[in-house]
């Protein structure tokens, strides 16, 4: 019982986090780490881990790991940060417009991101 509890408080929290992930997609994907939710619920970061290994997450959207939901970042201009699952969604949109007989650089990529306020470098871009 009380296992199934904290399974059910920590994706509560990952969708509290991760609202806007639910409305708009992997766009709109915010930078999570397992330290926020460990803190929110007054657990540790390794009871995160486990409980979030090979549990998944029916939504919408299609079936995610809880593990989806958390991930690396990328700085913005601003000093912000923007998580790497929506750089990568960006990547694949600007991917999926470009004209096929001229498709775009990583160089060209990293320097339309860096226009839409992500610091990418190329390397990171040829990575995603």
């Amino acid at each position: 019982q009380q296992r199934f509890d904290t399974i059910l408080r920590v994706s509560q929290a990952i969708v509290e986090r991760q609202k806007s992930f639910f409305t708009h997609g992997e766009i709109a994907m915010r930078p999570l780490v397992l330290r926020e939710i460990a803190d929110t619920l007054g657990l540790h970061e390794s009871t995160i881990s486990r409980v979030t290994t090979n549990k998944y997450m029916a939504t919408p959207m299609g079936t995610f790991e809880l593990k989806y939901f958390f991930g690396s970042h990328v700085s913005t201009e601003t000093g912000g940060a923007a998580s790497s699952t929506a750089i990568r969604a960006l990547i694949k949109q600007l991917v999926g417009a470009e004209d096929p007989k001229n498709p775009l650089s990583d160089s060209r990529i990293a320097e339309l991101l860096g226009e839409q306020g992500f610091v990418v470098a190329r390397r990171t871009v040829a990575k995603y």
